[in-house]
């Protein structure tokens, strides 16, 4: 599905400004705050390892350790096996957009953590990956949603107007970070 700004008039009106221009940044649907809900589940498929998760990583008020640290290996630089830490509220961010969607949150991964080295190779076969990319700080993450055509689920992250999206259409793929709004097309 090409990405479009009829699409996104499709997608709902929010989200065609933010994607017009990025002008109006409307609240966040109530009942999709992170901190509002007590227990947070997310399913994880690493599509270059094989690796799946289905975990519980939120419960109460505060995060589950042992599930950061399953999604810190699940999420590693596959090409040399170097593992960081993981933005919690990235998690958050996959998991409050697959609800928008009212989806179950099982995303299948491209791309998590990337080690400098990783990133320098991927920079220099392409212009499209950032020097100073937030998948180096464990803070971004590209990925697709089960069941959801990517035009869908970026225009969905864009209406939420938190972290950066940027769809990848050729790839089919999304890319979501925890850094400042931001939005581009590769």
């Amino acid at each position: 599905m090409r990405w479009t700004r009829r699409r996104g008039l499709h997608v709902g009106g929010a989200v065609a400004i933010a994607a017009a221009g990025g002008w109006a940044r409307p609240a966040r649907a109530a009942g999709l705050e992170s901190a509002a809900i007590s227990a947070k589940r997310i399913g994880l498929h690493n599509l270059h390892t094989g690796e799946t998760l289905d975990l519980e990583f939120f419960r109460g008020d505060t995060y589950v350790p042992d599930s950061l640290a399953a999604i810190q290996v699940l999420l590693r630089d596959f090409r040399n096996d170097e593992q960081h830490a993981i933005d919690p509220t990235l998690m958050d961010y996959l998991y409050d957009v697959a609800s928008r969607l009212r989806v179950d949150p099982v995303f299948s991964v491209i791309s998590g953590y990337r080690s400098p080295q990783t990133n320098a190779i991927l920079r220099e076969r392409s212009s499209g990956v950032a020097q100073r990319s937030l998948h180096l700080e464990g803070r971004a993450i590209d990925v697709r949603l089960a069941g959801v055509d990517c035009a869908d689920l970026a225009g969905h992250a864009l209406g939420m107007t938190r972290g950066g999206v940027g769809y990848y259409d050729k790839s089919d793929f999304v890319h979501l970070d925890t850094g400042a709004f931001r939005t581009w097309k590769g």
